[in-house]
Formats: C-alpha cells, structure tokens, sequence
C-alpha cells in the first residue's frame, strides 16, 4: 500500500535567488522529478492534487513558487519576464541536482503562463540538467479575441478565461482557490501580448517530447485544427508532439472534476518518457 507522500516546504536556492517551493519525495528512490509550474495569479498549491498520485507513481514532485511569487515576491516586486524565470529555474534545478537523487531527470509540467515559462526552459535547457519532457495546459499559440484585453486573475471580468462553466469544479473550489491566489507581476503582466511571438521564436528550440492539454472550455487561446497545426508544426525539433482535449474541463483543469484525468494522463506520457532501467526498476519495486 503507498502512504501518503510528506508535501514539506522547500527553498530552491537560484544565483542569489530564494523561491519557495513545494517539495514532496516517494517512498522509493524517485524515478524522476516534476517541476510542476503553476499558472497566472496561482502559487504552488495549485498542483496539490497531482501531487499524491505522482509520488505513488515513483516520482518526486518539486512545486515551485515563480520568480515574483511567494517568498521571492518582496526582493522581484516587478517580477521577471518569462525569459528571466526561465533562466533563474534552471540556475534552481542545476542547485537542487547537485544535492538531491532526480531519478532519470526532471520532466516539466506546467499550466497557463507556467506553460510559457515550461517552454523557454525547455528552448533554453543547454544540457545543464536532464530534462525528459515537456507537459502544457491551457497553454496556446494564438489568442481568442475575447481574451485580446488580458484582464487580470484577480479581476472581477477574468472568471470565463480563468475557469469556463462553475460547475466544472468541485464545490468549495472558489473558495478553496483564494489561498492559491497571488498578484501577478508587472513585467509578467506586460509580456501577455508578445505571446505569439515569442512562441515562434523558442518552438523550433525544444527539443524534447511535448505534450499539449487543452480543456472543452478554454477561453484563452484559439483551438481549431489550422492553429494548433501551426503551433505544433513548429516545434520541429521535438521527437514527438502530441495534442490531447479534455472534455468537461475548464482552464484551471487541475482544480476541476477532470484533475484526476488530466494527471493520469500526464503520467502515463512521462511513463513512457522514462529509461528502460528506470521502467524496469519500477516495476521490481512494486512486486
């Protein structure tokens, strides 16, 4: 029988940089590790329901607080763009793989504008840690126009983008959410836009399976077949690029119904990411 994973606070240590984190261990030696990178507005408890089924999995979930959020709030009051978050996790991850067992490597996972930070990551990685893939929701190409005036989470005009239908959600999830809530920074905020752009520019660079998640109900992003076969056309250095819809699912899936679903699946696409050894290992440990 798996136990119930010990989810502590942690301090990732990134070239002078203090984030906070989330950090929670399996009971074997992990067979990798999720940096799981929480959307706009959010804060590292947005994964709590992924973070059980994955360190029964085998893995170690590592839940960070982005540049500008959480503890580093006070020192990036403006924040950092995505490129500067980017570069300051893998300062993070290089500290925290010079101390700790990550199994095969770390395997990105990210939500929203988490996903965008994912991607430079990914884009950006130059060898310095392992990385093994690269898993998005709610992270697109091309904006909806309803979505061109960017209102902030916190806004009273943002809950259609942020989470689609209420009844998509637990009840109490609202409620619940408000301990999740952060301000986005400044800089992050005024980035929104160049989205598109950016994404041209870091696609062909990733080089690593991807895995993409839209929700039924997601505002945000254009999802007919010609844009999301512009945007994984680009990614032309990735081994793989696989698009996946959830049904009766809102934006913010992993709070909704469908976040066992999701995180399912999510793990069944880093199951198949991972070395024979380590595969083989798994399945000695739980015989």
């Amino acid at each position: 029988m798996n136990r119930p994973p010990t989810v502590r606070p942690h301090t990732l240590h990134a070239a002078g940089i203090e984030l906070s984190a989330l950090l929670a261990l399996p009971a074997t030696p992990p067979r990798s590790t999720v940096l799981a990178i929480h959307g706009r507005g959010m804060r590292a408890a947005y994964w709590n329901s992924f973070i059980p089924l994955a360190t029964a999995a085998g893995h170690a979930v590592l839940a960070v607080d982005r540049p500008g959020y959480g503890a580093s709030a006070r020192h990036l009051p403006e924040g950092q763009t995505l490129a500067e978050q980017a570069e300051t996790l893998h300062a993070a991850l290089k500290e925290h793989a010079r101390t700790r067992d990550t199994g095969a490597g770390f395997h990105l996972l990210g939500h929203s504008d988490g996903g965008k930070v994912a991607l430079h990551t990914a884009a950006t990685a130059g060898g310095a840690v392992p990385l093994l893939g690269l898993d998005t929701s709610g992270t697109g190409y091309q904006y909806d126009p309803q979505a061109l005036h960017f209102p902030s989470t916190l806004g009273g005009g943002a809950t259609k983008l942020n989470w689609g239908p209420l009844h998509l959600y637990p009840r109490g999830t609202f409620q619940a959410s408000r301990a999740l809530l952060a301000p986005t920074p400044p800089r992050e905020s005024a980035e929104t836009i160049h989205w598109p752009r950016q994404f041209e520019t870091l696609a062909p660079d990733v080089r690593i399976p991807v895995r993409l998640t839209f929700a039924e109900h997601e505002a945000w992003w254009h999802l007919d077949d010609t844009t999301l076969t512009a945007m994984t056309s680009r990614l032309t250095r990735s081994p793989s690029v696989t698009v996946d819809h959830l049904p009766a699912a809102g934006h913010n899936i992993s709070l909704g119904h469908t976040a066992g679903t999701y995180h399912q699946r999510a793990l069944a696409f880093l199951q198949d990411l991972l070395p024979p050894a380590t595969t083989a290992h798994r399945a000695a440990t739980t015989n």
